[in-house]
């Protein structure tokens, strides 16, 4: 949101009503809420699940709901009430976004699916996350990131064990997260050129949306169904022992594998048949890494990055997260900071865009359950009197 003085928000001024939960849904509504939307998390009058199913536990948050939730208000409403949907279709009325991820057929059962808000505001653009999509075989079953990382065909590929690994983060609701909110981008531009209405749904599956971000690789050698299946692209990444830890890197370019031969003193390696050219490089990837095992695992980690990013070859240390949080491009950076408030000193994850001429006001704190529904209704247009009755009847906490 604006604050005095500076200019607004790259998307000052958008509402969003926000029934998400977990993590794919708050994922995208956060964004954008931290590039300068109104969102609005309704809630149950018992909260999102997150609230208390993950700590650490401080002052009516946790830390899993922190990190998915900042920059919201929210409202707690009963949504099987007839007073409590229609004090949903009159938030609708007033919105410009709207986003859900319960199963295909929850809202409509709660009478606020797509076609009743989209009928109170022609202008709605409606965003369902589902683990799905609407139809298909699958449609109505549940779904949790670990269940689409099964189907998605990557576990196989990851670690060198016999036995399937799972990414050790919901990639799968992120990827749906990001996909959902690149959609609304897009379905907000096109309701400007629309004109009057201009409104429409937009379906998120996470399947389709993990597949589109993790396998295009997977999907290289693929490409052409009559032709050689070419290099397997994950053979390509490799980790390697150090001294006192671990780096990862590869050289792509002729003068990067140049460097690296100078930083090793291994001037045999240039003119090596096996390693004179990427696509050779690539194809006798294990008779290199063999070579970089030995040279890499009696040299201390700090130095041997250091060496070889002087020499123009890409490599990095393996950070554990406490080594991640002090490396100093992340200080530099700002990739992690703390929201001051009374309430509660938070640790978040900034906002990773920057933006020159619209900069992103400072993150607030995640929300109490319900901590905004009064002023919400109020900006809704109800009375006070009206907003007393619906506390009074239990619509609303």
């Amino acid at each position: 949101m604006e604050t005095p003085g500076n200019p607004p928000s790259p998307c000052e001024g958008l509402r969003v009503l926000d029934f998400t939960s977990v993590v794919s849904g708050p994922f995208c509504t956060q964004a954008l809420g931290d590039y300068g939307a109104d969102v609005v998390k309704v809630e149950s009058l018992v909260g999102d699940m997150s609230r208390s199913t993950s700590g650490p536990f401080h002052a009516g948050l946790s830390g899993f709901f922190s990190q998915f939730n900042r920059n919201k208000r929210s409202i707690a409403i009963d949504l099987k009430s007839e007073a409590g949907r229609e004090v949903v279709l009159r938030l609708a009325r007033e919105s410009d976004v709207v986003v859900e991820n319960f199963r295909p057929d929850v809202m409509d059962r709660l009478g606020i699916g797509d076609r009743v808000l989209r009928a109170a505001n022609p202008r709605l653009i409606y965003v369902s996350i589902s683990g799905f999509g609407p139809d298909g075989p699958y449609a109505p079953l549940p779904a949790y990131d670990h269940v689409v990382q099964g189907l998605g065909g990557m576990m196989p590929a990851q670690g060198a064990g016999a036995t399937p690994q799972m990414f050790r983060t919901v990639v799968a609701d992120k990827a749906a997260g990001m996909t959902a909110l690149a959609a609304i981008m897009v379905a907000l531009f096109a309701r400007e050129r629309a004109g009057a209405g201009g409104g429409q749904r937009i379906d998120v599956p996470m399947l389709d949306a993990y597949a589109a971000f993790i396998l295009p690789e997977m999907m290289g050698p693929v490409s052409f169904p009559d032709s050689d299946s070419g290099i397997p692209p994950f053979d390509l990444f490799r980790v390697y022992p150090t001294a006192d830890g671990h780096v990862v890197g590869m050289v792509v370019q002729d003068e990067q594998f140049l460097g690296l031969c100078d930083f090793l003193g291994r001037d045999d390696l240039k003119n090596d048949p096996r390693f004179v050219r990427m696509l050779e490089r690539f194809k006798n990837i294990d008779s290199l890494s063999e070579i970089l095992i030995e040279e890499f695992r009696e040299r201390p980690t700090a130095a041997l990055v250091a060496g070889l990013r002087q020499a123009g070859a890409p490599f990095a240390p393996v950070n554990d997260f406490e080594a991640f949080l002090s490396d100093e491009q992340v200080k530099h950076s700002g990739v992690v900071g703390v929201i001051e408030d009374p309430l509660a000193r938070v640790r978040v994850l900034r906002a990773p865009a920057r933006f020159s001429e619209t900069p992103l006001a400072p993150p607030r704190r995640p929300p109490l359950l319900g901590e905004h529904t009064d002023a919400i209704l109020a900006q809704a247009g109800h009375s006070p009197g009206e907003i007393a009755d619906l506390r009074k009847q239990g619509t609303v906490a």
